[in-house]
């Protein structure tokens, strides 16, 4: 191999500083980036701010009875109003006193007993409990695996499920 000219390195070496990223400055996060404005919020906040989404509107609705015309009986006779019935599917004469009634309805219970149980050992849902080990199963074939488990995996299973009960 033929030794290189000092020139011919030179404008090798220009090259390599030109292609090199290590020397260009780089920020730390990209100019154009920008928080998401989607929130992820726990069950306890949605129902806060359900309440109090609920309780903005019911001071509006609570003021606005006062603000409606009382209609003429004349107006009621010639049918340019609908009459509010006094007895069939309306008890209440005001929407703010049937919204107040729809207030005091409770949130879907998050009791226990009203989840979704899944298979211990596949996932899916598990419509049924061994009465032996406690084990969820999704269907007989399942059900056989956890009838041959080994000694102990059973107990496994249960912990990773957070039902592991040890008695003392």
């Amino acid at each position: 191999m033929a030794p290189t000219t000092p020139s011919t390195d030179d404008s090798h070496q220009q090259l390599l500083d030109q292609l090199d990223l290590t020397l260009k400055p780089r920020p730390f996060r990209n100019s154009q980036w920008k928080p998401s404005q989607r929130r992820n919020k726990n069950i306890k906040q949605i129902v806060a701010e359900a309440a109090r989404k609920e309780a903005s509107v019911m001071a509006t609705h609570d003021n606005s009875g006062s603000s409606t015309p009382n209609l003429q009986s004349s107006a009621i006779d010639t049918g340019a109003a609908t009459p509010v019935p006094l007895y069939g599917t309306f008890t209440h004469s005001n929407i703010s006193q049937a919204a107040q009634n729809l207030s005091t309805m409770s949130a879907p219970s998050l009791h226990p007993a009203h989840q979704k149980h899944y298979c211990d050992i596949t996932g899916l849902p598990a419509p049924y409990t061994d009465p032996k080990s406690r084990l969820r199963y999704h269907n007989k074939e399942v059900f056989d695996v956890v009838r041959h488990l080994p000694q102990g995996a059973a107990e496994r299973y249960l912990e990773a499920r957070g039902a592991h009960v040890v008695l003392k």
